[in-house]
């Protein structure tokens, strides 16, 4: 899954197991992963001193790691530009809060998230456009790191926190991309280098909204999985509404076996339904082929992406 944030510290949803419910039965697999936006943690000085109409910090009580749990994840990253929105305290608290409730983190400066299936070691190498996490702008850095993930485990995933946001930032422009006059990296020769480096899968979020699928030397690409989850922080219209949970079988070796995207749609309040209709992989494939040509990865009706 893509970005999920429960809250801002003064609004949060009263119950986040019941929130995040019709989504739990989509969740049932060896290994759940999704980006964590925000913090974990009971700080009360956030980053955005003093208060600014384009200044977001998230915040949930350290408890809600216990419902991304119970609704099935397993590893959340950290990579992102929000992550450290209540300073280093804020950073420690969610890290314990995680790990208290059996869930791995990935992306801080130097982590690397490692799970165990059936055997299997399973590396999440994460990276966003900044100094304090896994920083993909240091292409040199991340493509070792990479390597280096590749040599100690049998599969290897990356993710990126990366590109420009909102419903103008559907597609995947093959350039460095800008937000607030941020640098947001190349998302699309980044995937590309990580493959490289030895990645198996590429997944990624942060524009807030979805974009297309590639195949690249046999590895799928998926250059952003929207929001999965946003209680009343970002806007739920238009493409911004469409979500989706991509799930991928991958061999030992890390070859594709299998994949299915689930479609989803936000209520207003930016919760995750199922949707029926499959609005979100329409959308997806109109990017994918626009995008990648004979490369794009395309979903079928029932869901199911097409091998290469």
């Amino acid at each position: 899954m893509g970005d999920t944030e429960l809250g801002n510290g003064t609004q949060v949803p009263s119950d986040p197991r019941a929130y995040l419910a019709p989504t739990r039965a989509l969740l049932a697999a060896p290994i759940v992963f999704g980006n964590l936006e925000g913090t974990m943690t009971t700080a009360t000085t956030s980053k955005c001193q003093p208060p600014s109409p384009t200044c977001y910090a998230f915040k949930v009580p350290p408890s809600f790691a216990a419902a991304y749990r119970w609704d099935g994840f397993t590893v959340l990253n950290a990579a992102n530009n929000h992550a450290w929105d209540y300073g280093a305290p804020g950073v420690a608290q969610t890290t314990a809060a995680l790990t208290a409730a059996g869930i791995t983190e990935a992306g801080l400066p130097g982590q690397v998230g490692v799970v165990a299936v059936h055997g299997v070691r399973v590396a999440f190498v994460d990276f966003a456009p900044y100094y304090n996490t896994n920083n993909l702008l240091d292409l040199s850095s991340a493509t070792q790191m990479i390597s280096a993930a590749h040599r100690e485990a049998s599969i290897v995933v990356v993710y990126m926190h990366a590109g420009a946001e909102g419903p103008q930032a559907d597609h995947v422009t093959r350039t460095t991309e800008t937000f607030y006059g941020e640098n947001r990296g190349n998302p699309y020769a980044f995937a590309h280098a990580a493959v490289d480096a030895g990645a198996d899968l590429v997944i990624a979020s942060g524009p807030h909204v979805l974009r297309g699928l590639e195949w690249y030397r046999g590895r799928l690409i998926d250059y952003s999985l929207g929001d999965f989850a946003n209680y009343y922080d970002f806007a739920t219209v238009s493409t911004l509404r469409l979500s989706a949970i991509l799930r991928v079988t991958l061999s030992a070796t890390g070859r594709f076996v299998a994949g299915r995207f689930d479609s989803l749609v936000l209520t207003p309040s930016g919760q995750p339904l199922p949707d029926p209709t499959g609005a979100a992989a329409t959308f997806v494939n109109q990017l994918s082929r626009e995008d990648f040509g004979a490369r794009a990865a395309l979903i079928g009706p029932d869901g199911v992406i097409t091998a290469p």
